[in-house]
């Protein structure tokens, strides 16, 4: 799958681009009919040690499935998108899956 990878005002190392690239690969076990997903990267100016902001879109036939999650690290936001995008794709595919 191709993963469109954006980060705003501040440049993305190559080490965390594959590392997300890596991740979103594994929605693909789970939902094989994946069209594009984009990343956006974000740093929030506040206090917080929460400041990271890691947003996926993944857009699927007749869909799109947006999470955004804010976290300490970039890693840690991959981590737990790809867990949530997961559930999705699971839920989806049950619903679209003929019950006999």
């Amino acid at each position: 799958m191709k993963v469109n990878t954006q980060s705003v005002n501040f440049s993305a190392d190559r080490k965390l681009i594959d590392f997300i690239q890596k991740r979103m690969n594994k929605l693909d076990l789970f939902y094989d009919r994946v069209i594009q997903s984009d990343v956006f990267l974000k740093v929030a100016n506040t206090s917080d040690k929460a400041n990271k902001i890691f947003e996926a879109k993944i857009s699927v036939p007749g869909d799109s499935l947006v999470v955004k999650k804010q976290c300490k690290t970039f890693e840690e936001g991959a981590d737990m998108a790809v867990a949530s995008l997961e559930r999705q794709l699971k839920r989806r595919k049950e619903k679209l899956r003929p019950h006999l």
